[in-house]
């Protein structure tokens, strides 16, 4: 009894070892992967910072075609009739995520405003410029979905990219009367704003009561305007949709390697107390040997 006893005492600070080193590979183990993503981080975050950088010079000019495009509706006060149904939703996200809520606050307001004009008995249909916009729709809201454009924020977006869009939409066969542009609007580099810019149909247009002050606007010059301000919106809401994505994923780039010091101070403090306890306990064992000795 007395042997087996001693057996079994002798055998317990191997255990209790072989466990303290597991815990101490496996801190190790975490403490490496931490660092390699926080250097991941880091570097996403100075291109992203290029990227922006870029994107918000490019912006003050593109903004004047968003605003000079909206220039006839407003000076014509046109409107849809009411007796209307069929309206047109344009989100405009990116195929690339690591960005905040950029997407999802945009497929946010596209799921509230389908709800709210399918109540108010409308037909509604959603062009989704930007994969994500599709991968956030298409399990719940995918029957409204007309058009999806891929390859979207991989490089910055050009007159041209907006040209195509437009062209795509106007032949897809679908006559909307009325619709609106949803993107996200950039203000400064931590905020930016989900907003919306209407757009109409060639008949909507050419219906308006108030377009009788322009005397030398014809059918093919209204025709060739309005495929022209569609292009315009489409390419301010790009850009700014970009600016707002850049920064986004800069900021949150920086609150991510952060959060990696944050673990990595964490987990080297629980590093040095797992290993000063093993050596404490190696040490007790030890002496406690020399003493029975």
């Amino acid at each position: 009894m007395f042997a087996r006893g001693a057996v079994v005492a002798l055998y317990q600070p191997q255990w209790g070892q072989v466990r303290n080193m597991a815990t101490l590979k496996d801190i190790t183990r975490r403490l490496k992967s931490i660092k390699n993503i926080q250097k991941i981080t880091k570097s996403m975050k100075m291109v992203s910072a290029a990227k922006y950088a870029r994107a918000e010079r490019e912006l003050k000019p593109a903004r004047v075609y968003g605003t000079g495009a909206l220039a006839l509706y407003e000076k014509a006060e046109i409107k849809a009739p009411e007796d209307k149904k069929k309206h047109l939703l344009i989100g405009v996200s990116s195929d690339r995520g690591l960005c905040g809520a950029i997407h999802t606050s945009i497929a946010k307001t596209l799921k509230n405003e389908i709800t709210n004009l399918s109540n108010a008995g409308k037909e509604v249909m959603v062009v989704g410029v930007g994969d994500k916009i599709r991968g956030l729709l298409q399990r719940t809201h995918g029957n409204y979905l007309l058009l999806t454009f891929k390859e979207v924020g991989r490089r910055p977006p050009s007159f041209g990219d907006a040209s195509i869009i437009a062209s795509e939409l106007l032949n897809s066969g679908y006559e909307f009367d009325e619709g609106s542009v949803i993107y996200n609007r950039f203000r400064s580099v931590i905020s930016y704003k989900t907003d919306e810019k209407p757009i109409f149909s060639l008949e909507t247009v050419a219906g308006s009561e108030s377009l009788s002050i322009y005397d030398d606007i014809d059918a093919d010059v209204l025709r060739n305007y309005q495929e022209f301000t569609l292009a315009n919106i489409l390419y301010y809401s790009l850009k700014e949709s970009t600016t707002s994505e850049q920064s986004a994923r800069m900021t949150a780039m920086d609150n991510a390697s952060k959060n990696a010091s944050e673990m990595i101070d964490k987990l080297t403090l629980t590093f040095n107390r797992t290993r000063q306890a093993v050596i404490t306990k190696e040490l007790i064992e030890i002496i406690s040997g020399a003493a029975a000795l």
